[in-house]
C-alpha cells in the first residue's frame, strides 16, 4: 500500500473512532457495525469506580469474511482499574472506552517486509484522553497455531510521529507464556500487534545466560585494562611516539565500545525511554565502527613500517589518522540518523525454546541496529572489509618475519619471542572479529562462545600486548622491521 493509501486508511480509522466516541447509545456497551471488512469494534460506558475489564474474542460475533478460515486464533485484552484514574481527576460527564479489532494489517503499513502475527491489530482508546505510564500494564494476549522456530516475536504499538508512522516497542514487554500464546504487557493505550522478525541464530536460555555472564566479565575487565593503558600513556607521553598514540586511540575506542555495550541492556529495559535507547544504540554503533576503523589503521601503519621503512614522511600523520578513525564512523552514523533514526532502538535477542524459563533467565533486549540492511552493510560489511585488510597485512608481516629468520644462523633461538610477536599482532589487528562470519550450522555455538570470549576480553589482550612491548622495547628495537617498535622513529608527526 502506498503512502496515499496509508493516509486514507488512517482517515477511515479516525472516522470510526469518532463514531464510537460520539454516538449516543443505551445500556453499558455498544457493538458497532462498520462498512469496512475484517474490523470489529466495541464501546463501553465507564465511571470512576471502574473495577477493571477483561475482553475476549469469544464474546465477539463471527465476521463473514473470516468464516472461511478453519480456526480463527483467539485474542483478549485486560484493562486494569487504574485506567480511569487520571481522567477522573477532572470533572467528566461520561467516560467511554472503545476497542477496535483489525483482522488485517492493511491500515498499518510500516516497512514492506513487516510481518504481524495472525495479521491482528488490537486497539483501545479512553475517550479523548491520552493514557500512558500505567503502573499496572494492559495485558493483551494473542493465541496462534503457527511454528515460530525461526522468528523473534516483539510486542509493538502503532506510533504516529511528525516524520513518519511506524511500529515501536516502547513501553511494551513481550512474554511467551506457552508455545501457542504471546502476551504483551504495555503501559499505555494504542493499537497493538506482535511483530515477527526472521532470526538466523537462536539460543537456549542457558546458553544466552552463559554468554551474557562472559560478556559482563570480559567487558568489565577490558574497561579496566583500557583505562590503565590510557593512564600509563598519559604518565609517559613525553617518551611516546605516533605508534603508541595510535595504540591509545584504539584503546579509547575499545573503552567506549565496552562501556556502551554494558549500558545497552539497561537502557533497553521497558521502563527506560525509547529516545535514550535510540541514542545509545547510535553511540554503540559508532563505537563499534570506530574500533574497527582503528584496527584497520593499525594494519595500515604496520604495512608502512614493514614495506616502506626507509621512505616514510606523512605530514601531520597522527592528525589525519584521528580524522579517519573518529570522523568516518561519525559521518556514517549521522547519515543513518538523518535518513531513518528508527534504525536504532530496542533489539530482542531470540531464544530457541519458548520459553520454559526454568533457569529464571529472561529474554535480553539491547539497544542496537534494528534494520537488517544497515546491519548487513554498516556492521557485517564494514567488519568484513577490516578483517580482510588486516589478514592480508598479517600475512605480509609473517612473511617478513619468516624471511628474516631464514637469514639467521640459529633461526630457532627466538621461536618463543616470535610466537608472542605473531600472537600480539593477531590481537592488535583484531583478526578475531572475522569469527563473526562463521555463525551458521555446526559452527554456530563454538563461534558464539569463541567470539564472545576473545572479543569481550579484547581490551585486556591489548593491555598485555602493550605491557609486553614496554618491557621488551629495547630488545625489539634490535629485531628488525617485523616488530613495531623497531621503526617507530621513522614516523613523522
Amino acid at each position: 500500500m502506498g503512502a496515499a493509501g496509508g493516509h486514507q486508511g488512517r482517515k477511515h480509522i479516525q472516522e470510526l473512532e469518532n463514531l464510537l466516541l460520539d454516538t449516543p447509545f443505551e445500556g453499558s456497551n455498544l457493538t458497532a457495525q462498520t462498512s469496512w471488512p475484517l474490523i470489529q469494534s466495541l464501546a463501553f460506558k465507564l465511571n470512576c469506580a471502574f473495577p477493571g475489564l477483561m475482553l475476549s474474542s469469544g464474546a465477539l460475533g463471527p465476521l463473514p469474511e473470516v468464516r472461511r478460515l478453519r480456526a480463527r486464533p483467539p485474542h483478549s485484552m485486560q484493562f486494569p482499574a487504574e485506567l480511569t484514574q487520571e481522567a477522573c481527576q477532572a470533572p467528566i460527564r461520561e467516560l467511554r472506552l472503545i476497542c477496535i479489532y483489525f483482522y488485517t494489517s492493511f491500515f498499518f503499513k510500516d516497512d514492506p517486509n513487516t510481518v504481524l502475527l495472525n495479521d491482528y491489530v488490537l486497539g483501545a482508546q479512553l475517550g479523548h484522553y491520552h493514557v500512558s505510564n500505567l503502573r499496572k500494564p494492559i495485558n493483551i494476549s494473542f493465541w496462534h497455531n503457527r511454528s515460530l522456530e525461526n522468528y523473534t516475536l516483539t510486542c509493538v504499538f502503532w506510533k504516529e510521529g511528525a516524520g513518519r508512522d511506524g511500529w515501536s516497542s516502547e513501553g511494551c514487554r513481550t512474554e511467551q507464556a506457552s508455545p501457542g500464546q504471546v502476551q504483551c504487557h504495555c503501559n499505555h493505550l494504542s493499537y497493538f500487534a506482535v511483530l515477527m522478525q526472521l532470526s538466523s541464530a537462536r539460543l537456549t536460555a542457558e546458553q544466552l545466560a552463559s554468554l551474557t555472564h562472559i560478556s559482563l566479565v570480559g567487558c568489565s575487565v577490558s574497561i579496566v585494562a583500557s583505562l590503565l593503558t590510557i593512564l600509563l600513556h598519559v604518565h609517559t607521553r613525553k617518551q611516546s611516539d605516533s605508534m603508541t598514540r595510535i595504540h591509545v586511540n584504539l584503546h579509547g575506542s575499545v573503552l567506549l565500545l565496552n562501556a556502551t555495550f554494558l549500558l545497552s541492556p539497561v537502557l533497553a529495559a521497558p521502563s527506560a525511554p525509547e529516545s535514550a535507547c535510540t541514542g545509545l544504540a547510535a553511540i554503540l554503533h559508532y563505537a563499534l565502527l570506530s574500533c574497527l576503523t582503528w584496527m584497520a589503521i593499525e594494519g595500515f601503519n604496520l604495512y608502512l613500517l614493514l614495506l616502506r621503512v626507509y621512505n616514510i614522511y606523512i605530514r601531520r600523520y597522527l592528525l589525519k589518522l584521528c580524522a579517519v578513525g573518529w570522523g568516518v564512523p561519525a559521518v556514517l552514523v549521522l547519515l543513518v540518523l538523518v535518513v531513518k533514526s528508527s534504525v536504532y532502538g530496542r533489539h530482542v535477542i531470540p531464544l530457541s525454546t519458548s520459553q520454559d524459563n526454568s533457569t529464571g533467565f529472561q529474554n535480553i533486549s539491547i539497544c542496537w541496529v534494528r534494520s537488517a540492511k544497515v546491519h548487513g552493510v554498516l556492521v557485517m560489511g564494514y567488519c568484513g572489509l577490516t578483517s580482510l585488510f588486516n589478514l592480508v597485512v598479517l600475512a605480509c608481516a609473517l612473511r617478513a618475519l619468516r624471511r628474516l629468520r631464514a637469514r639467521e644462523k640459529a633461526p630457532g633461538r627466538r621461536a618463543c619471542r616470535d610466537a608472542i610477536t605473531v600472537l600480539g599482532l593477531t590481537v592488535l589487528l583484531g583478526t578475531t572479529w572475522a569469527l563473526a562470519f562463521f555463525s551458521f550450522g555446526v559452527f554456530l555455538l563454538p563461534q558464539l562462545f569463541l567470539f564472545t570470549i576473545l572479543n569481550s576480553f579484547y581490551g585486556f589482550f591489548l593491555f598485555l600486548w602493550f605491557c609486553w612491548q614496554r618491557c621488551h622495547g629495547g630488545e625489539q628495537a634490535e629485531e628488525g622491521p617485523e616488530t613495531e617498535a623497531s621503526s617507530s622513529s621513522q614516523m613523522m608527526h
